[in-house]
């Protein structure tokens, strides 16, 4: 497998589903069908293809794997890709919850269905193409690339008001990546270079780091998105297809958290410490608020959205910790999330095929016909809570033990989010869940069909084994963190002794 470019076969693959799609007649005979069955096959290919990733990954190098690069555009920008243990378990979220968004997208979408399609395949290359960059130009490629496809997938396959919700995403994270532009022109005339191996190892003087820093995390804290620039999220979320709103929260949030990790935490140290008061209020700030408006929603994916918000506090606070505990919480609690999260809104989809409704009030004693989508709907809102012995808890206890070594007052008012989120999850689960079976309109309501099943149980099951048993994530992230906490300390650690030096 070592002349074999992998990286490149797993990220590329969808476009040739896109070909087969483009050159068929969806108006043929058995023309849905062929649509989504080209679908479906070419994302269940890349899943299987990309676990030839994890396979062949040695835990044990720090350092970036199974590495292509070619010419690209010249004068040092080039075709680089390449996965480490921060970046390859991403590529393997991205790829193993698009069959599962083209399975909940099998009997909802009616309209221009080859054209839904065509926008998830590029949209998934996008995902893939952001994990493996080793290029900072290339990586800024698909990072901007990737808002194509989710904006035409809310625009034109979203609720009444998704072409509103559709360009407040749009010009939200276009507006922060801006930022980052200028960022990325500036590193290039000081470094010399694009190369994201090569700026990692480069020393940017103190001064610069402070406003690379704030330039790229204008772009990441959007993206996440980071209170208080995530009131794009809900409405995106509400107007989106089912499938739009899993892989919304599912992996392009985590966009931005995996860029704060290479990114800020790995070429920005200084301005990193600098930063991480501000960091950390932001996150408190999030996880309490947004956890307090969660609370007063009546929108069922609304909710779902406010949540989201907040546990991406806990994964702003673990990264900014920079500690081993902190930085493998922050990516454990993104991967747990992306399952968890995607699941709760597979699971609102269920019921929104059979009502059409959102509203929590429309809902309750689903338990009594619906027995199966309640257990489903039980174990997501329990992982939702942190509850041990599902993945929600491993990752949201790391991180507080992360932050607790650095502040224990931030620890302290972050803990108390495992409340709030006890609370508000707990409440939509009784409201939707228990009670008597009231509404006539709910009685008809058949439990999950054999195709939901097939789109939850294996969910249900990761969720379940990796809070039992998160060691094969550590297994992957333990060396490529380390020797990121080993870096990012040694950097700070100059930086004090040449102010002490000065004085």
């Amino acid at each position: 497998m070592t002349d074999w470019p992998i990286l490149s076969t797993v990220t590329f693959l969808p476009f040739v589903g896109v070909v087969l799609l483009l050159l068929m007649n969806e108006n043929g005979p058995n023309g849905r069908r062929n649509v989504l069955n080209i679908t479906l096959l070419t994302t269940v290919v890349t899943f299987a293809l990309s676990l030839l990733i994890w396979i062949g990954f040695d835990n044990a190098n720090p350092g970036f794997q199974m590495v292509e690069k070619h010419g690209w555009l010249g004068t040092g920008i080039s075709y680089h890709l390449g996965i480490d243990g921060i970046s390859m378990l991403f590529v393997i979220l991205s790829t193993f919850l698009m069959p599962f968004c083209i399975l909940a997208s099998w009997f909802t979408i009616e309209k221009r269905l080859k054209e839904y399609m065509i926008a998830f395949l590029v949209l998934e290359v996008m995902m893939v193409g952001v994990f493996v960059s080793l290029d900072i130009v290339l990586f800024y490629v698909f990072f901007e690339a990737g808002l194509i496809p989710m904006f035409l997938i809310i625009g034109i396959w979203g609720g009444k008001d998704r072409v509103y919700a559709s360009y407040k995403f749009f010009l939200y994270t276009l507006l922060g990546s801006v930022l980052m532009l200028l960022a990325i022109m500036a590193m290039y005339w000081q470094a010399g270079t694009t190369d994201i191996q090569a700026l990692l190892a480069f020393n940017f003087p103190p001064h610069m780091q402070t406003w690379l820093w704030l330039a790229f995390f204008a772009s990441f804290a959007v993206k996440m998105p980071m209170w208080p620039v995530h009131t794009w999220l809900p409405d995106a979320h509400v107007q989106a297809p089912t499938a739009g709103s899993v892989i919304l929260a599912g992996v392009m949030l985590k966009l931005g958290g995996y860029g704060l990790i290479r990114f800020s935490i790995g070429m920005f140290p200084v301005a990193s410490e600098f930063f991480a008061p501000l960091v950390f209020a932001l996150s408190v700030i999030a996880i309490i608020y947004t956890s307090l408006v969660a609370l007063m929603q009546d929108d069922i994916k609304k909710l779902i959205a406010y949540s989201s918000v907040a546990h991406m506090g806990y994964v702003t606070m673990g990264i900014f910790a920079a500690n081993a505990q902190g930085l493998q919480g922050s990516i454990f609690q993104m991967l747990s999330h992306g399952i968890v999260s995607g699941a709760l809104f597979l699971c609102v989809g269920v019921v929104y095929d059979r009502t059409h409704t959102r509203e929590i009030a429309a809902y309750g004693g689903l338990v009594n016909n619906m027995p199966k989508y309640a257990v489903a709907m039980m174990v997501f809102t329990m992982a939702n809570v942190g509850l041990p012995g599902t993945s929600g808890f491993v990752g949201e206890f790391l991180t507080l033990i992360g932050v607790f070594r650095v502040n224990s007052w931030v620890a302290l008012f972050a803990a108390t989010g495992v409340i709030l989120s006890a609370a508000y999850a707990l409440w939509l689960y009784r409201r939707v869940i228990f009670g008597a079976l009231e509404k006539e309109k709910l009685k008809a309501l058949l439990d999950l069909t054999p195709r939901e099943q097939l789109i939850l149980y294996p969910m249900i099951a990761l969720t379940i084994f990796f809070g039992v048993y998160p060691a094969p994530v550590f297994d992957v992230t333990a060396a490529s963190v380390d020797q990121l906490v080993h870096s990012y300390s040694a950097a700070v650690q100059a930086a004090h002794d040449v102010a002490l030096s000065m004085k």
